[in-house]
């Protein structure tokens, strides 16, 4: 079963795994336990920032009238 850690424990965790890797003081079998995991919290961290940025919009009326979705940092006209 995978863990559900939030982002900020993914990242306390990917930081703890650069820091050993770069100690560079593990077996090598250690150390490649080490990256996977690490590749697959890089990959966790990347989705779930993806999935707040779709979050993370706000609505704007266009031309028409219609509503125009913007990235939340658009600057205002």
């Amino acid at each position: 079963m995978e863990e559900k850690n939030t982002f900020e424990q993914s990242l306390e965790r990917l930081e703890v795994i650069v820091r050993s890797l770069e100690r560079g003081d593990a077996p090598l079998e250690e150390s490649l336990k080490l990256f996977e995991e690490g590749a697959g919290l890089v990959e966790r961290c990347q989705k779930q920032l993806d999935e707040a940025e779709q979050v993370v919009r706000r609505l704007k009326k266009g031309a028409d009238g219609s509503p125009e979705e913007l990235p939340f940092d658009a600057e205002d006209e």
